[in-house]
């Protein structure tokens, strides 16, 4: 027998399983990590922040040679509804250590955070809540960069967000789904995983949402910015250069795509990047 539990700014599947209860929660946050230890503790503090209760978060660490298994260890320790997945080598890249944390959680949805960004204390609440008036299985919300080393201000939002539905011909133009603002069904993630070959390296997150997107299912995306992405110096997706040939190699084997939709589409995600992240401060 299954049972819905409400809480405080959640909600609890309960389990009834031989007589006994078992409380889930509403959503598994995978949180891949390397080499994360100078920003997981505030990335996991933002979790902790929720006015949403009813998660649990993986960090699946990829053979990290630095502090951020015993930082993460010491959290866990403090709150039970973080725990540690450690890889016994390392990927290169984050797309396996996300497939291992969807493969390893327990609740009816996942979300995605990098352990080196920032949510706003009301992002669950509010995406759940969504969620569930539109009967959507995957969404995500606007996100706004910080400069690495900032503080991040968050105001209370008195009033739900708008939201609009993101289709797969908005998205092959432009990706406008920002990983670490995304919640989805843990059965849609189990059917999509993102590809580990290290050719979509910084752009499996993108071509994930393509395949999704292009099955039919849409991605309802709130029009608040929830995720705060912060920008650093070196990380994987900062290479225009190689971000221009992953997204081409992306579209070139999309579907056997010509070359020359190939490049108009690399050509308009780079364009439309530029615009979004470096004037409009914001995706």
């Amino acid at each position: 027998m299954n049972l819905v539990q409400e809480t405080r700014g959640g909600r609890y599947a309960i389990k009834q399983t031989g007589g006994e209860m078992q409380n889930i929660p509403s959503v598994t946050v995978v949180i891949p990590a390397y080499n994360s230890a100078r920003t997981i503790a505030s990335t996991l503090a933002s979790l902790i922040a929720q006015t949403c209760t009813s998660w649990e978060a993986v960090v699946v660490d990829d053979h990290s040679t630095d502090a951020t298994r015993s930082i993460v260890t010491d959290l866990a320790k403090q709150d039970g509804r973080i725990r540690l997945l450690p890889l016994d080598k390392n990927h290169g890249a984050p797309a396996a250590p996300r497939n291992r944390g969807v493969e390893s959680s327990s609740s009816p949805l996942v979300a995605f955070l990098d352990s080196d960004d920032i949510w706003h204390p009301q992002k669950l609440e509010m995406q759940l809540a969504m969620l569930e008036k539109e009967n959507a299985v995957f969404s995500c919300t606007s996100m706004r960069d910080f400069a690495d080393g900032t503080e991040v201000a968050h105001a209370v939002i008195q009033s739900p967000p708008r939201c609009h539905w993101i289709s797969f011909a908005r998205h092959r133009i432009k990706g406008r789904i920002p990983t670490s603002s995304v919640v989805m069904s843990r059965d849609l993630a189990l059917q999509f995983p993102f590809e580990e070959d290290l050719r979509y390296k910084a752009v499996e997150d993108y071509h994930c949402w393509l395949r999704i997107l292009r099955s039919g299912v849409r991605c309802l995306k709130l029009d608040e910015q929830l995720l705060h992405y912060r920008r650093v110096a070196g990380q994987i997706s900062g290479s225009k250069l190689v971000i221009m040939r992953r997204l081409f190699h992306v579209h070139r084997n999309f579907e056997r795509t010509g070359i020359v939709s190939a490049a108009f589409f690399t050509g308009t995600h780079l364009l439309l990047a530029f615009y979004l992240r470096f004037i409009k401060k914001g995706l």
